[in-house]
């Protein structure tokens, strides 16, 4: 049966489409409503900072829900578009488990993210992760080293680093002198500094070396430089300062200078119990064998690259071509040399010919022949 001739369409011709009437779903009055959230809670355990600082992100009208300004202290629900200076967020209503870091931090770098005089930073180490971002259990001076913990959840570094929670800080310090049963007696009962009382939980002696002690102090307090001005009371300089506990988080002894480690499932777990905090109730994922060798070995992070922003680009100068890019390598003198100097093609040789193949042979045949003869 030979198959019908397809005809042509009219590209005048009106196309009727099926029309279907929706009518909307009634509202059910007695169905109970939906389960809100709070959004600054929310933008916390994304990982965007601590509730105190995400109430100000709200505040400043940066935050939009469904294409609203947020106001402090919203609620909203997993239908409900929230943004970021006009991005999307990704926020889970169902608390995940975060990922918790630990940094054993060296002398002469900063914790702080924005520092004008381009300084050393810790966070220039973090590994990228896809949501949230990297905050910082605390702060250590650019002199002092030691326990740094990082985590993506802002609930759990609330829970360490407010005052509230009195969480214990233990360090090693060395100073230059010994002191007196009295003083460290007054080192414990309070001592009035330029910002109010402070004193030491406990003080122990751990020896030392000619002029330099060491001794190990804890605190339950985390206020700027508060060690070593509570030792400089006394006229007795701290010459090195190093944290080495903080709160339930011991610096591992296989940790070294600049090096990090990344703690298991099951001890972030302890984590969120010991703060009082939800944990998840999905089952915990089963690691691969290489992610876990990975999460248990310590590594040393690496220095990622800055991009320079064309603000920071030096302004198009007549010697690069208006591209305001510096030529690399080569200085100018060599550089005009280089110009001057023109390279030179080959010179083109005969192709061989399959004459030239054959002319050896040929050679020895009438050789062979004129011996004959």
């Amino acid at each position: 049966m030979a198959r019908p001739f397809k005809q042509q369409r009219d590209p005048q011709r009106t196309v009727r489409r099926p029309t279907t009437n929706f009518t909307k779903l009634e509202t059910d009055p007695n169905a109970p409503p939906e389960p809100t959230q709070r959004l600054h809670k929310l933008l916390a355990l994304a990982g965007l900072g601590s509730r105190r600082d995400m109430e100000e992100l709200i505040a400043s009208g940066r935050v939009t829900v469904n294409g609203k300004v947020a106001t402090v202290g919203q609620g909203v629900t997993e239908h409900d578009v929230v943004r970021l200076d006009s991005r999307p967020l990704r926020l889970s209503f169902e608390a995940e488990l975060p990922q918790v870091l630990i940094y054993h931090k060296p002398e002469g770098e900063i914790v702080s993210q924005d520092d004008p005089e381009g300084r050393a930073s810790v966070f220039d180490k973090l590994p990228k992760i896809k949501h949230g971002k990297w905050i910082a259990i605390g702060r250590l001076d650019m002199n002092t080293s030691g326990l740094l913990i990082f985590t993506t959840s802002g609930e759990l570094a609330n829970h360490f680093m407010h005052p509230r929670y009195e969480v214990e800080r233990e360090y090693a310090v060395r100073i230059f002198g010994e002191l007196t049963e009295g003083q460290m007696a007054q080192l414990k009962e309070g001592i009035e500094l330029e910002d109010g009382p402070a004193n030491f939980d406990s003080i122990t002696p751990q020896g030392g070396e000619g002029a330099n002690h060491w001794y190990q102090v804890i605190l339950r307090e985390g206020r700027n430089r508060e060690v070593r001005r509570l030792f400089e009371a006394f006229q007795l300089p701290v010459s090195r300062l190093m944290r080495v506990r903080f709160g339930p988080v011991n610096l591992p002894p296989r940790v070294k200078r600049g090096q990090m480690l990344k703690l298991e499932q099951k001890e972030v777990v302890g984590l969120l119990e010991w703060a009082g905090l939800t944990v998840p109730n999905a089952p915990l994922r089963q690691l691969t064998q290489r992610e876990k060798l990975k999460a248990t070995t310590v590594f040393t992070p690496k220095v990622r690259k800055q991009r320079i922003s064309a603000l920071d680009r030096p302004p198009p100068t007549a010697d690069d071509g208006g591209k305001g890019r510096p030529h690399r390598g080569k200085p100018d003198a060599a550089r005009d040399t280089a110009k001057k100097s023109v390279s030179r093609k080959p010179a083109n040789r005969r192709v061989r010919q399959t004459s030239d193949l054959n002319a050896p042979q040929m050679q020895k045949k009438s050789d062979r022949n004129r011996g004959r003869g």
